[in-house]
């Protein structure tokens, strides 16, 4: 395929549009989002003091985010996907202002526009992957992606909450802006500029329910999306109520960012699953990874509140699996995507991180109606349960 890039003279020639190029580009943001991973559930604790209200804060948020999520493919239409993606990283500069309010309005506000970012920067970015990537490369560029991003999701989370802890609510959310700022100014260093691999043969509906219908009648599809909304489930459960059973169990707030800081360190591990699922093929690893994410969230479910050490200690030894998901589970949809409907099938694939965010805390908040924490991870595990039976009877074997 030939490049549409070029880059300046002060980078080498090998960053021309592929794995590392858009691997950088994902640390990069990663040090801006993952900051505020951590900061924002113990804050939206902070101002609620309610486990309950933070879930139905959540899911409130979730809805709104999931609309946005829908309604991107319009803007592809009307605006390349350059301007796109830099509009991208301004609204998480939009939500570290709103956030940094440190009232009710502005976390809402300010959690709705990290959706919308994530949404918007996530797309065009998979977009950007699917058609300077080859399909034989796939596996290799996740694994590369989430490798480059681990030092990011590892020191971000416990660095945000420090920030948040010693000097302030403020502090987080201008280190987070600030790398937003530095996302615009390397990405543009590197000029990509999309080809004509996306443009569609024919006009597509900028409906997003007749996206949703075009997406829900391919099996392949579904099963896809199946797969990365079980993975995100157990990425969002952990990162949310993992600080929360830290605080509602009396420990330190910087507990729960450091357990979340050596649950992203985990991701270091993406290229060794990733080779691993290109030997003894992508099924196997789905399978395996989502019997153990089951098994992990149960007995973390059992531990519960009673011991948050011993529950926290388990929901990591799952997170290794959940990298291994991470690694090989963006596979199925990638390579069945077709190119003249990649951004409407994006959007709707990306609605898996949204609802993830949104059905898993409202039913959390119906289960913390009448009982604890270790209950919430019982429910995550017995899902994770399900996923792997799917991943097992629908997977192509060859895969």
């Amino acid at each position: 395929m030939v490049s549409n890039a070029r880059h300046p003279a002060w980078l080498p020639a090998a960053m021309q549009p592929g794995a590392w190029a858009f691997g950088i580009l994902y640390a990069v943001e990663s040090v801006s989002r993952a900051s505020l991973a951590s900061v924002v559930p113990i804050q939206a604790y902070d101002l609620l003091q309610d486990k309950q209200g933070v879930s139905i804060l959540y899911f409130i948020i979730g809805v709104a985010g999931m609309t946005a999520t829908l309604c991107a493919p319009a803007i592809f239409q009307h605006f390349r996907r350059r301007t796109v993606y830099t509009a991208g990283a301004l609204i998480l500069v939009a939500a570290s202002a709103c956030l940094a309010m440190n009232t009710l309005a502005g976390q809402s506000a300010g959690m709705f526009l990290r959706i919308l970012a994530a949404s918007t920067l996530a797309i065009t970015l998979n977009l950007y992957i699917m058609e300077f990537i080859p399909r034989q490369g796939f596996v290799r560029s996740e694994s590369l992606r989430l490798s480059l991003g681990t030092l990011a999701w590892t020191i971000g989370p416990v660095l945000g909450v420090w920030f948040y802890v010693r000097f302030g609510h403020v502090a987080p959310y201008l280190w987070s802006a600030a790398w937003s700022l530095i996302l615009i100014a390397i990405f543009w260093s590197l000029r990509i500029s999309g080809g004509k691999a996306t443009a569609p043969r024919v006009a597509r509906p900028v409906n997003p329910i007749a996206n949703i219908r075009r997406f829900v009648a391919q099996p392949r599809m579904r099963l896809a999306w199946l797969i990365a909304f079980g993975r995100s489930c157990y990425w969002n459960t952990f990162y949310i109520y993992a600080p929360i059973l830290m605080v509602a169990t009396g420990q330190q707030k910087l507990s729960g960012g450091l357990i979340v800081s050596f649950g992203n360190a985990l991701l270091m591990f993406a290229i060794p699953w990733g080779r691993l699922g290109g030997r003894i093929g992508v099924r196997r690893v789905v399978v395996l990874s989502f019997i153990a994410t089951a098994l992990a969230a149960i007995l973390a479910g059992l531990a519960g509140e009673a011991h948050p050490w011993v529950s926290a200690l388990l929901l990591l030894s799952g997170v290794n699996f959940a990298v291994a998901l991470d690694a090989v589970g963006s596979t199925p949809f990638f390579r069945a995507a077709h190119p003249f409907e990649r951004p409407q099938m994006t959007a709707v694939y990306r609605t898996n991180l949204d609802l993830s965010e949104l059905l898993p805390p409202l039913i959390y908040s119906i289960i913390l109606g009448f009982a604890g924490l270790g209950a919430v991870f019982v429910a995550l595990g017995l899902f994770c349960a399900c996923c792997a039976w799917v991943a097992w009877r629908h997977l192509p074997r060859s895969m």
